[in-house]
């Protein structure tokens, strides 16, 4: 993915997180979807049925605050041009505490074509056809075994599910007493089909459900020489059977195997963002341990390489909700920037207190840590890789390293 679109799902993504927190008194948030094919007078005209009808509603101030909402609509359609993948406008009455509400308006363009036009009047912003154009719908089905245990899962975008394990009553390869070898291994034979058989049922039950689609195929992990004999053994449904791309393999056959089957599909999956962002983390993780120099973390520290242009490449985890305010005490005993997380539609800098006197200070400017390191990257032809939180090394982005790291051209000491 490359660093705009990522940077634009970025903020898509933190749009999307502020107006979940938004909040109406009553049925008086408006949501509207245009898609590229609708005509802006057709919208018109609904909008001006819509105001008509809310004159009806008992409470005034809610009848105020949708014909408002309306109003504001309407005049804003005057000027709009519906971009190719369809417009979609958010507004209304937001409660923002204290008994007070305030008009606000969001308009996104989305990053898919938006198929059906709707209206919706509610006490939240609808926001589900926009959240489900962020979920990367790419799905693959994975399946670790032997002849004890099998666990099915699936590799849904970047996240690894664990759905379903399965233990087998296989006896053990020392047959009991009194028992002749020929018949011992007859009745192992048969516990191990029908273990194979119970596996083949749990993935179907899986991997049938996935719209044919999203689907792209079947991994099989496992040791030799137990994998192949399943997977030859015509155990797996005929559609699922078409759909498998390889046999590897894998130590572990329960939840851990399927993290290792993935791994081991590497060059399979190469394509894929997982295993691209999974090789940019190994090899921050590689030059970290190493005594190269060439690994930063920290937003301090990736900011002063930065600056020198000594950045290769700039990693932000997709998790980071950071910003960097500028601030100033009213005393004029000091003015500074800090570094702070928040929390999406959070606004509030009123309970920072000025480190000398003690008072509240004023704040002058905010900036999003991820707009501004991005813009400076550009400025000196870093490259910037969005790294996702669904798996373990992307976790540890965010948690352990505060979500910026980087890879550098080479070592400043810094």
């Amino acid at each position: 993915m490359s660093e705009q679109s990522a940077h634009s799902k970025y903020e898509f993504k933190k749009s999307l997180e502020e107006l979940r927190t938004k909040k109406g008194r009553g049925t008086e948030l408006i949501s509207l979807y245009i898609p590229p094919t609708k005509q802006i007078s057709d919208v018109t005209s609904q909008l001006r049925t819509e105001h008509g009808q809310a004159a009806n509603i008992k409470s005034k101030v809610t009848r105020d605050n949708v014909q408002g909402a309306l109003e504001s609509l309407l005049s804003r359609l005057r000027y709009v041009e519906v971009p190719e993948n369809g417009i979609v406008f958010f507004t209304g009455a937001v409660d923002i505490g204290a008994n007070k509400t305030n008009m606000e308006t969001r308009i996104l363009e989305p990053p898919q074509p938006i198929v059906t036009y709707r209206y919706h009047c509610d006490s939240a912003f609808f926001l589900e056809p926009l959240e489900e154009m962020l979920k990367d719908a790419k799905t693959y089905g994975l399946l670790v075994l032997d002849r004890r245990e099998a666990t099915v899962g699936l590799l849904v975008g970047k996240r690894i599910e664990a759905h379903r394990n399965l233990t087998s009553t296989v006896p053990g390869k020392q047959r009991k007493g009194g028992q002749s070898a020929h018949r011992f291994q007859q009745l192992r034979l048969i516990a191990i089909h029908d273990f194979y058989k119970r596996i083949g049922d749990a993935a179907s039950d899986v991997f049938l459900t996935i719209d044919h689609k999203d689907f792209e195929g079947v991994l099989i992990g496992g040791p030799s020489p137990t994998k192949e004999e399943f997977e030859s053994g015509e155990f797996l449904h005929h559609e699922i059977q078409k759909k498998v791309l390889g046999l590897f393999d894998v130590a572990y056959t329960d939840e851990s195997g399927l993290n290792e089957l993935v791994n081991a599909a590497s060059e399979r999956l190469s394509d894929l963002d997982l295993m691209v962002e999974k090789k940019l983390m190994q090899r921050f993780f590689t030059e970290l341990v190493s005594d190269s120099g060439k690994a930063a973390y920290g937003e301090a520290q990736v900011r002063e390489n930065l600056n020198i242009g000594a950045v290769e490449i700039l990693m932000i985890s997709e998790g980071l909700r950071a910003e960097r305010l500028t601030l100033k005490c009213p005393n004029g005993d000091y003015e500074g920037g800090i570094t702070r997380n928040f929390k999406p539609g959070e606004e509030d800098t009123s309970n920072i207190p000025c480190p000398v006197c003690g008072s509240n200070m004023e704040l002058i400017e905010r900036v999003d840590i991820v707009d501004e390191l991005s813009e400076l990257a550009d400025q000196m032809a870093t490259q910037v890789e969005f790294i996702s939180t669904d798996f373990d090394e992307g976790s540890q982005l965010l948690n352990a390293f505060g979500g910026i790291v980087a890879i550098l051209r080479f070592s400043t000491g810094v």
